[in-house]
């Protein structure tokens, strides 16, 4: 083959690839291009926001608060116990059964109690004759000293056999009181109006003293037994107001601090905090709540809680610049209520900035957002 023949194969070789690299470079420009568009179609998507979706910074009177925790409690219980030994009879009442003051729910064999009232009574009679007995020998003892047939010494005698008799009588009159009442104690009754809680004994059993019958709770006051840090009891005040999550419930309880306990719990050093629930209807003993007292105000710029973001290493909202989203990084301060809405005070963003409310979700910075015709901003707490 000639030499100038290998030479233009070779060039032809060269100029095949060069096109097909320029094909491909041309294509992949092509594909870059279409993916700029497209990226810059989503991010110039228009959101609209409704008066909901976004709310203004502004200053308000944010309600400090002081977290508490603790289970409800009836103010009023009582246990029942038996107050004389014996065999338990006609318990009828059973967990959650309303009593009221004064109503019978159970009994002691009363058998023989009665016995030792009739036997104390009988001796208590038999004082009372002797007495009679005493006081004729005296009278009479009286007379002869007077007439001179007996010394005063005999007088004297009889005197003090009369005042021996007399004693004895108050003696047996005192133990005919005391079998009385032991044989009252054997009837048991509520102390107070209420429902019973816990029934601790069976009818048929055997009791000793102070044996735990039944526990009665009075549910028409109930209370909130918290515990706070030493530190923080010093910013709690008889009176002031609490708002309450029961545990379950949706519908929260206002209670009032009712008692401050004036001593510290030795060991953890925690101060017991009472409050009164204010609507505590079909409410139980032993449930759980929490919430906070409110300790006062202060000025701040706040924000909903929920419109603080905290998906970044720093937290962050995403304020409005003209019709742009814009990620704006945040130093979160006290926290309270405002109209019953949780907030946050906020540095970092100025006063009366568009905030996108936390329902809206994240959105990407550049985001173009329009609020609707209708939309009015809303002021933060609203």
């Amino acid at each position: 083959m000639k030499r100038w023949l290998k030479w233009a194969l070779v060039a032809l070789v060269l100029v095949a690839l060069g096109l097909g690299v320029f094909r491909a470079l041309s294509q992949r420009t092509v594909q870059r291009e279409a993916v700029a568009r497209l990226a810059t179609q989503q991010t110039q998507a228009v959101i609209e926001l409704s008066a909901t979706d976004v709310v203004q910074v502004r200053t308000v009177a944010l309600a400090q608060g002081l977290a508490i925790s603790g289970q409800v409690k009836a103010s009023n219980t009582a246990l029942v116990k038996a107050r004389v030994p014996g065999e338990l009879q006609a318990l009828s009442v059973r967990e959650g059964d309303a009593v009221k003051a004064g109503q019978i729910i159970a009994r002691v064999d009363a058998g023989e109690y009665q016995a030792r009232v009739r036997q104390a009574q009988e001796q208590a009679l038999a004082a009372q004759a002797q007495v009679a007995i005493a006081q004729r020998t005296f009278n009479n003892n009286r007379s002869l000293v007077e007439q001179g047939f007996i010394s005063k010494t005999a007088l004297d005698a009889s005197a003090a056999s009369l005042a021996a008799a007399q004693a004895t009588h108050e003696a047996a009159g005192a133990a005919a009181a005391v079998a009385i009442k032991s044989l009252d104690d054997t009837v048991l009754r509520a102390p107070i109006s209420g429902w019973v809680s816990q029934r601790l004994a069976q009818p048929g059993e055997r009791v000793g003293v102070e044996a735990r019958i039944v526990e009665i709770v009075d549910l028409s006051r109930l209370e909130l037994e918290a515990s706070v840090s030493a530190s923080e009891s010093l910013e709690v005040r008889v009176g002031q107001k609490a708002l309450l999550q029961l545990e379950g419930s949706n519908h929260p309880i206002r209670a009032t601090v009712a008692r401050i306990n004036p001593s510290a719990l030795a060991g953890s050093r925690a101060v017991m905090v009472y409050l009164t629930l204010e609507n505590g209807a079909g409410l139980r003993q032993g449930l759980f709540a929490q919430g906070s007292i409110g300790t006062g105000h202060t000025q701040v710029l706040a924000l909903p809680l929920s419109a603080v973001r905290t998906d970044k290493p720093q937290p962050y909202v995403q304020v409005l610049n003209g019709q742009q989203v814009a990620h704006q990084a945040v130093q979160m301060g006290a926290r309270g209520e405002f109209e019953g809405q949780p907030m946050v005070a906020v540095q970092g963003v100025a006063e009366n900035a568009l905030v996108v409310a936390g329902s809206v979700g994240p959105l990407r910075p550049g985001t173009v957002a329009r609020l609707g015709n209708a939309a009015t901003p809303a002021a933060a707490g609203q």
